[in-house]
């Protein structure tokens, strides 16, 4: 399975989204490949923001040799699944896709917790280190439900 975590900058959430996915699906025996992107661009070929890389690294996981990429339309034919951290990243997506754009392999990442709920992963670039932890915690449960949902599907089939 590939899965791409994209938010706007891809320095503050979907790099997280990306180490925790990680994390969770090798803990879980899963041969996934997890990737993130970022539909700005402003920030391509940059590392995760410090304090990404600060909470992440203070929940054992090393996000510090991520860098920015741009979201390209072919990221819908490369990727199996895509998690947009927010409905304004969505909105960007199918702007930059345009007819490859994919509504069934694009979600936003907390409906996985809020089914149709529509909820935005907070974005933590213009606030301090608590936000970013508070955001950490969001992605991690999200991230488990991901992998909890496809274990207990392949298991029960």
């Amino acid at each position: 399975m590939k899965i791409l975590m994209v938010c706007l900058g891809n320095i503050c959430r979907s790099p997280l989204a990306e180490g925790i996915l990680k994390q969770k699906a090798i803990a879980a025996g899963l041969d996934w490949e997890i990737e993130s992107s970022g539909t700005n661009g402003y920030h391509t070929g940059e590392p995760p923001h410090v304090l990404s890389q600060k909470v992440a690294l203070l929940n054992h996981i090393d996000i510090g040799a991520q860098r920015s990429n741009r979201f390209i339309a072919e990221d819908f034919e490369r990727y199996d699944k895509i998690y947009a951290m927010a409905e304004d990243v969505l909105l960007s997506m199918k702007i930059i896709a345009k007819n490859k754009f994919d509504a069934t392999k694009v979600e936003l990442l907390l409906n996985e917790l809020y089914p149709g709920k529509n909820i935005d992963v907070p974005d933590p670039w213009y606030g301090e280190e608590p936000g970013y932890h508070e955001v950490f915690n969001i992605i991690d449960e999200a991230c488990e439900k991901i992998i909890y949902k496809y274990v207990h599907a392949t298991h029960c089939k």
